[in-house]
């Protein structure tokens, strides 16, 4: 718990009773690479916090994957729009490498918002910065050659998601092409 605990006192203060009461919500899992953490179709009830592992988001069109996120050790994932809605999901959470994460439910992430008047800090945090990543991503997407959204991935991108991710997930993260990213890294190197 230390690290989830570290993550969210960077954020908010809380006393001993606090985290105690946080600590509580929070439950230890532990999944194998490739292992469906969420599939398309479930009820997305939890939001993870990953402790050690490499977790993709994707979904399908016309039977193709398409990766919307990568996350790995100190990240929290969940399918967001499904889990704040609380709709069935549109996405898959994936595991790239054996996973171990704390999750919360949703209806614990009520309580804790009513409870403890800090912890809707780490929840605005949180969709904050969900809102500023897929808004960056989107634009990036969008408006900047193949070339240049690989070189600010790497730049920007966990060393763990840049090593570990297959190229495959990469490319399609970045919204280009297997062969444009191998031409890509070919030139670059």
């Amino acid at each position: 718990m230390e690290s989830l605990i570290h993550q969210i006192t960077q954020y908010a203060t809380f006393s001993e009773a606090d985290l105690d009461n946080i600590q509580s919500r929070f439950k230890h899992n532990q999944f194998k690479s490739k292992e469906f953490i969420l599939k398309e179709g479930q009820d997305s009830t939890q939001l993870h916090f990953i402790i050690t592992g490499l977790v993709r988001v994707f979904y399908l069109r016309d039977g193709k994957e398409i990766t919307t996120y990568l996350s790995c050790d100190n990240g929290f994932v969940s399918a967001y729009s499904s889990f704040i809605n609380q709709t069935k999901s549109t996405e898959f959470l994936q595991c790239l490498e054996d996973t171990e994460t704390y999750s919360i439910h949703f209806k614990g992430m009520q309580e804790l918002y009513e409870m403890i008047p800090q912890w809707q800090k780490i929840g605005r945090i949180l969709s904050e910065n969900m809102v500023n990543c897929f808004a960056e991503r989107f634009f990036k997407i969008h408006s900047i050659p193949a070339k240049e959204k690989y070189l600010d991935f790497l730049n920007t991108a966990d060393k763990k998601i840049i090593q570990r991710t297959p190229l495959i997930h990469i490319a399609s993260f970045l919204g280009i092409t297997p062969e444009s990213l191998s031409r890509i890294r070919k030139e670059i190197s």
